[in-house]
């Protein structure tokens, strides 16, 4: 029934002018349209999404969305110079360095958190 429909994410921010000057500065993107109301879609490698005000943002403790990078080491030291802080974390076999996690395939993650608090994760496969 949904196979053959666009799937759109939602992120949401609790103050948009600030998120939207976020992503212009720590990852490039601008909004391709935007409401009255202030939310705007952007496009990023031909999947669409929204950021939408919400008193909620910031509250997920899960990973929101992940960019699929061909080298996460690479594409973090850009966002690292552009002020973007990477997440540590320590639970077991689930352990970064230096805000890198390597997969036993070869993969690798990193996660990060935007201005409204956010996850989101670069990923590379193995």
């Amino acid at each position: 029934m949904l196979h053959d429909v666009k799937l759109e994410a939602s992120l949401p921010a609790s103050d948009l002018a600030r998120a939207r000057n976020w992503y212009h500065e720590k990852l490039d993107l601008k909004p391709v349209e935007e409401d009255d109301n202030g939310n705007m879609w952007f496009e990023t490698g031909g999947v669409r999404w929204f950021l939408y005000e919400s008193q909620f943002a910031g509250t997920n403790q899960a990973t929101y969305a992940g960019f699929m990078v061909s080298d996460v080491e690479g594409t973090a030291d850009e966002l690292r110079s552009r002020g973007v802080v990477f997440e540590e974390y320590d639970m077991g076999d689930f352990k970064t360095e230096n805000g890198i996690l390597a997969l036993p395939d070869g993969g690798k993650g990193a996660w990060f958190k935007d201005s409204e608090g956010n996850i989101l994760s670069l990923f590379q496969r193995g």
